[in-house]
């Protein structure tokens, strides 16, 4: 069992995460502690508040009195109802919070069941609990649960292993909780930066994701919505808008998602370990069909998207160790997708010398003393993004769907073209 700690100032914050859940109907009130009810005995926001507020002095001046903790068992686990009440019980109490105001709240918005706790960290003259060491009491106390509880124990599960979503099953029905729970895990679990990437991702589960964006009676809108889809990638269904899912999943969370992932890999950390995994790889590649397989025993899989004729046009490597999808270009031009297709396609060798690629016996050979020469890389790399901007730019034009690709979302696109100054009388 992994439990999450987090620390705030937004009480209503916290409250209207939780409230919005139970509205959809992915969430209900398991246990409360020195709490009022509403008269219908359920936990509006206003009463949770009123019961807060109660704890909580004028001049408190403990900046983040608010703590919201998730604890998240493993998917294999199967506990009740009652049981999981009890575990929050004993957390809270074992953790110095079992005379606090707070609620628990059981959560059901992906395929594992896990639960919500929000408190408070004053007491009721404002002075701060005891936090010392606080994450690591909270390992403890999860690993002395997890032995009283017959639970799959946290150390021997990676964290990552609680997020593993399945394909959409259209056929299974309520495709929507199918296809929420997905959406939701990977927005919230694995990076990208753009939005084809993100699209790629998705379609690994069967699920397609298109913008959409316009006018309506002169009001702006701009959107995403989502479709299942069998196998073959054809659609089934109605789409359904991301607004009726959660802002979770909108253009908004998208946008920051790609910007905070931009960031991430600029760093280079990431991208290093990663390119050496795929170049371990690649030399001993004879067949795209080798090459996808050795990759997926390393955790990575790889969508390859070509023409009628054969042609290699794309390559998206979804690295799920490191939860991160990302086009082969990033990687640099050895990992383009026209580079792989004369390696597969055109049998070209790969020669792998210090951490870079080139290609022999070809036309096109990347020379070793390029890598000394940066401004002849930089402007092949310009030239190469040029080329792939218009054709994604046709792409555009041609869909009438009204569907953008990668460059909106990257922050690649429109140049501002200046009107040439005409001196004189102008006829």
């Amino acid at each position: 069992m992994v439990a999450k700690i987090n620390v705030g100032s937004s009480l209503y914050g916290v409250l209207a995460y939780n409230q919005k859940k139970m509205d959809e109907l992915e969430a209900d009130v398991l246990f409360a502690n020195r709490m009022f009810e509403s008269e219908d005995g359920r936990f509006s926001i206003r009463r949770c508040m009123e019961s807060f507020e109660m704890y909580l002095p004028q001049d408190i001046r403990t900046e983040k009195p608010i703590i919201h903790i998730s604890l998240n068992p493993h998917p294999d686990d199967k506990l009740s109802d009652a049981q999981l009440a009890e575990i929050a019980q004993s957390y809270m109490e074992r953790l110095g919070y079992g005379n606090q105001p707070y609620i628990v709240y059981k959560h059901e918005d992906i395929d594992r069941h896990h639960i919500h706790i929000v408190s408070l960290r004053v007491d009721e003259q404002g002075r701060k609990l005891n936090d010392k060491f606080e994450y690591r009491r909270s390992k403890e106390i999860t690993r002395a649960l997890e032995k009283e509880y017959g639970l799959k124990p946290a150390e021997k599960t990676k964290e990552k292993e609680l997020y593993q979503f399945n394909k959409m099953d259209y056929q299974a029905g309520d495709i929507k909780k199918q296809l929420s729970n997905t959406v939701k895990g990977i927005m919230s679990s694995y990076r990208f930066q753009s939005f084809g990437e993100f699209k790629t991702l998705l379609s690994l589960y069967n699920i397609h994701a298109e913008e959409v964006k316009g006018e309506v009676r002169g009001r702006a809108y701009h959107g995403i919505v989502y479709v299942a889809t069998d196998d073959n990638g054809e659609k089934k269904g109605n789409p359904i808008k991301s607004s009726l899912i959660g802002k979770s999943v909108g253009v908004i969370t998208l946008e920051r998602k790609i910007n905070q992932t931009a960031e991430l890999w600029k760093a280079g950390n990431m991208r290093s370990s990663i390119k050496d995994s795929i170049q371990e790889v690649l030399i001993n590649s004879t067949s795209i069909d080798q090459f996808k397989a050795d990759l997926k025993e390393k955790g990575i899989d790889v969508v390859i998207r070509q023409n009628d004729d054969g042609r290699i046009y794309g390559i998206t490597f979804i690295d799920h160790e490191n939860r991160i999808a990302f086009n082969g270009s990033r990687l640099g031009k050895a990992f383009s997708a026209n580079a792989f297709h004369e390696r597969f396609q055109n049998n070209a060798e790969f020669d792998i010398e210090a951490g870079d690629s080139k290609m022999v016996n070809h036309k096109r050979v990347t020379e070793t003393n390029e890598s000394l020469n940066p401004s002849a890389s930089d402007h092949q790399n310009q030239s190469d993004n040029k080329e792939s901007l218009i054709s994604d730019i046709f792409k555009i034009l041609s869909n009438n769907h009204g569907y953008r690709d990668d460059y909106y979302y990257a922050g690649s696109g429109k140049r501002k073209i200046k009107k040439r100054r005409r001196f004189g009388r102008q006829d």
